[in-house]
C-alpha cells in the first residue's frame, strides 16, 4: 500500500491526544485503475490503538467542557460492545476525568471484553432494561441520572449531538482540498454532519449506513448540522449493512481479508469493511466519474473484531 504523506502537518488542529500518526494511503488495484479513479484511506485509526478514529474527535469538545468543570464527570451510554464507550472511559481516565457508563441491557454473567475494559479504566458501570434505555433522550430520565451521580458532562450515544459533530468536523483539517468524494461509515450520523460542516461545495460526501432501515437521516443531520436545510453535497450508500448492525456474512469477512492480503490494512466488521466494500463496489458499477479522487475514511473500530472466533482473519 502506497503512503501518499500528503497530510498538510502544519493544519493538525491541537487535540487532547497526539493526532500526528494519521496518515492518507492510496489503495493499489487494477480495478481503480481500470475506472480511471484513485481510492485511498485517511488512517485516523492509526492515532492510538483504544481512543481511534473518529471517537476521538467526537469527544473533543465534550472532553474539553469537562476538563474546565468543577465536578470533572462524563456520564454517557453505549451497549455491550461499544468503541464509543472504550474510548472514553480510556480518555476520560488519562486525563483525569471521572467516567459513568450506562449500559443498554441487564447485566450478563460475563461482561464483554469492552465492559471489562471499560472497568479496568475506571469507568463506573450501571446497566438497565432496553426499553428504560430507550428513553435515554427523557428530561426526567436524565434528571434521575443526575440525581443519582451528580452534576456531569453527558455525552449521548456515539457522540449524537451538534458538539459531537463539530468534533467530527476537525477530521476536514486532515483531508484537505484534493479529494473530490469523502466516504465514511455511518451509526448515529455524527461523523457525516461534521464531514459536512466543512467540505467544500465540490466535494461529495458519502455516507454508508451500518443500521438497517434507517429513515431518520433527515431529521437527523438537521439537528447535528443546525442547518434549516440539507446540503446538496452529499449521498448515502444504504444497501450495503449486510442485514443490519453488527451484521455480517461469508461475503464480507471474505472482504476483509482480501484487503488485509492486497492492501495490509485491517478492517472491522461492523463499520469500515461495509464503508470499503461499497466503495469497491460503486466503482465498479461506475458511480464515480473518471478522475475522481476517493478518500475513505478509517473510523477505528478494530477491537470490535475481537468478538469474532479464533482464526476468521488473517490478521
Amino acid at each position: 500500500m502506497q503512503c501518499e504523506n500528503n497530510i498538510n502537518r502544519q493544519v493538525i488542529p491541537k487535540m487532547l491526544f497526539d493526532i500526528s500518526n494519521a496518515a492518507i494511503e492510496m489503495l493499489p488495484n487494477d480495478l481503480f485503475q481500470q475506472k480511471q479513479v484513485t481510492v485511498s484511506v485517511l488512517r485516523i485509526d492509526k492515532i492510538h490503538p483504544v481512543v481511534s478514529g473518529n471517537k476521538l474527535f467526537k469527544l473533543h469538545f465534550f472532553l474539553q467542557e469537562a476538563l474546565q468543570t468543577s465536578h470533572k464527570t462524563i456520564l454517557t451510554f453505549g451497549g455491550a460492545y461499544s468503541n464509543h464507550l472504550a474510548a472514553t472511559a480510556y480518555a476520560c481516565s488519562v486525563l483525569g476525568l471521572k467516567s459513568i457508563g450506562i449500559i443498554r441491557g441487564e447485566e450478563p454473567a460475563e461482561l464483554s471484553h469492552t465492559l471489562l475494559q471499560c472497568l479496568n479504566e475506571g469507568m463506573q458501570l450501571k446497566f438497565i432494561s432496553r426499553q428504560q434505555y430507550a428513553e435515554n433522550d427523557d428530561a426526567e430520565f436524565i434528571q434521575s441520572l443526575k440525581n443519582e451521580f451528580g452534576e456531569c458532562t453527558l455525552v449521548p450515544e456515539g457522540g449524537y449531538h451538534p458538539l459531537g459533530a463539530k468534533g467530527a468536523a476537525l477530521i476536514m483539517d486532515l483531508v484537505g482540498k484534493n479529494y473530490s468524494h469523502i466516504c465514511t461509515a455511518m451509526g448515529t450520523a455524527t461523523t457525516l454532519a461534521g464531514l459536512l460542516r466543512r467540505a467544500e461545495p465540490f466535494q461529495k460526501i458519502i455516507g454508508i449506513p451500518v443500521l438497517k432501515g434507517m429513515t431518520d437521516m433527515e431529521e437527523r443531520l438537521l439537528h447535528l448540522t443546525g442547518n434549516k436545510t440539507l446540503p446538496g453535497n452529499f449521498d448515502l450508500l444504504d444497501d450495503y449493512h449486510f442485514g443490519g448492525y453488527a451484521k455480517k456474512t461469508d461475503e464480507l469477512i471474505q472482504f476483509m481479508n482480501q484487503c488485509w492480503q492486497q492492501y495490509q490494512l485491517p478492517l472491522d466488521f461492523v463499520y469500515t469493511a461495509k464503508m470499503l466494500y461499497a466503495v469497491t463496489d460503486q466503482v465498479k458499477k461506475d458511480r464515480f466519474p473518471k478522475g475522481s479522487n476517493i478518500l475513505c475514511l478509517h473510523t477505528g473500530g478494530l477491537q470490535g473484531n475481537r468478538s469474532l472466533p479464533a482464526n476468521t482473519l488473517n490478521f
